[in-house]
């Protein structure tokens, strides 16, 4: 995510902590030694009654985001939606394997109302709780290691979130009568069920039925267009897993531009009506692409490109393989949200404490862009930034890692960079090169951790860094001077 110049100096975000009550979880029968009785391994027993799955994945930011005995393999979304009336009607064809014995188990969907549900292609029993909380009830019970299907029908006028510091997230109309979906650490569930937690990534497939004269743009590669009856359905394909907060679906009067990487990725950049301006940055795409993967190693994807809006929100944002600009993005914007396709996309971040491994790197990538297509000495930028800030306190008191909730996105844009460049300086170039590299392939598709990376560092540079870390990315205050000046920043 990169966020708008205006609202940079008002990053404080004021959140409402929920307190969630605890989910008791039924133990499974067991032998009489404490195991399982030879019976009970060669007999498929249903699961007890009160086997059911969390209404809640566990990050400590937000406790009930995602849920808990199942994971998602792909989800599949029909929707319609008609601009004139602003109203979404769903279809949601999600595939999972229970990780548990399973009577009862839980979606997230914000505001839209469910007229039923599917497992396994039987009705199954629904309730929606709260304000996100769908729970579902199968005719019968779902056993561990059990690959199912839950169809979702729902419908009725997506609902945004509101945040101080970024503003409207999610679901979004735009300023020329069509409707986009981006938001972080929420979005997805404005739109379609999911289990909203960048832990269960999934592959994603998009049917979107919109009146004549309006297109629809998406996530991954396009898999067909037809029109009958004055309606309109795309279809985009995703075979790549993704975190549901970067799934997208973007309904304008766009126009589309279709070309190649040079190794034959397709590539499709959309631009709505008064977005035009976007194209000069979005035609060195494949410049940046082919920069970061210097960097960074392979781009991770099949499919890349843009979604440029008119729409000057308060953010752009990493959409997978193609990431949605606000009208004020410009070159800086687009090398940000591609880096992202590394870190963040690729490898996601596992609780939202470990969010520098998103923004911290792509905030950086700019600093190397700068390196290597302006010109710039990245210590004299360093050493100018630290003398500009000198020990200010608000400045300093910002935590890269574990900084709390409603702090995410406070520092990993600038003192993000400023830590970053002292750890290259630190281990080296030939150290830091090897490390992003091998990072970004060791967890490529999946999710990892700040003490992980931290962990990495150490043992591709051979030191030990923890004072370093303590100090740039753990702590509060000026570092000291063997940290804020290592390698050729010495003075």
């Amino acid at each position: 995510m990169a966020i708008s110049p205006k609202a940079r100096p008002y990053l404080i975000v004021i959140v409402v902590v929920l307190v969630v009550a605890g989910i008791v979880v039924a133990k499974l029968p067991r032998g009489e030694e404490g195991g399982p009785t030879a019976a009970q391994t060669t007999t498929t027993a249903p699961p007890v009654v009160d086997a059911e799955g969390g209404d809640g994945a566990g990050d400590t930011y937000y406790p009930q985001d995602g849920n808990t005995g199942y994971d998602v393999s792909g989800y599949d979304v029909s929707v319609s939606y008609d601009p004139a009336t602003k109203r979404l009607d769903g279809v949601a064809k999600i595939t999972a394997k229970a990780t548990t014995d399973l009577t009862r188990f839980n979606l997230d969907l914000y505001a839209l109302r469910v007229t039923g549900v599917d497992v396994r292609d039987q009705v199954a029993e629904h309730r929606q709780e709260g304000d996100h909380e769908l729970v579902v009830t199968p005719a019968a019970p779902l056993a561990a290691g059990e690959e199912f299907t839950t169809t979702v029908r729902y419908g009725g006028e997506p609902t945004v979130f509101q945040d101080r510091a970024l503003g409207r997230s999610g679901w979004q109309v735009s300023a020329g009568g069509g409707a986009f979906a981006a938001g972080e650490p929420h979005s997805a569930t404005t739109w379609f069920p999911a289990n909203d937690t960048p832990r269960d990534k999934a592959t994603f497939a998009l049917t979107a039925r919109v009146p004549e004269g309006w297109s629809v743009i998406s996530n991954g590669v396009e898999a067909g267009a037809a029109t009958t009856d004055g309606w309109t359905s795309f279809r985009w394909v995703a075979d790549q897993p993704m975190a549901t907060y970067l799934t997208t679906i973007a309904i304008d009067r766009w126009t589309v531009e279709r070309s190649t990487l040079p190794d034959g990725t397709p590539v499709v950049d959309a631009y709505a009506p008064g977005a035009e301006n976007g194209r000069q940055h979005q035609r060195r795409l494949p410049e940046v692409l082919g920069f970061l993967a210097e960097r960074f190693g392979p781009y991770p994807f099949s499919s890349a490109g843009g979604i440029f809006l008119a729409d000057d929100i308060g953010f752009s944002l990493e959409t997978q393989t193609r990431p949605i600009y606000a009208g004020w993005a410009d070159l800086d914007t687009v090398v940000h949200e591609n880096a992202h396709q590394w870190f963040g996309d690729s490898v996601s971040l596992e609780n939202w404490a470990d969010i520098c491994l998103n923004e911290c790197f792509a905030s950086y990538a700019q600093w190397l862009w700068a390196e290597a297509k302006e010109g710039v000495d990245l210590d004299e930028r360093y050493r100018a930034e630290v003398e500009r800030v000198g020990d200010r306190e608000t400045y300093w008191n910002r935590k890269l890692y574990d900084m709390g909730r409603g702090n995410e996105f406070r520092g990993v844009y600038d003192k993000g960079q400023l830590a970053l460049h002292a750890l290259r300086r630190q281990v080296g170039d030939p150290a830091f090169d090897r490390l992003v590299k091998e990072w970004t392939a060791a967890h490529r598709d999946g999710n990892a951790s700040w003490p992980e990376f931290e962990a990495h560092v150490e043992r591709v540079s051979g030191q030990d860094l923890d004072a370093f870390f303590g100090a740039w990315f753990r702590g509060a205050e000026v570092p000291a001077d063997e940290f804020l000046y290592p390698g050729t920043l010495r003075r």
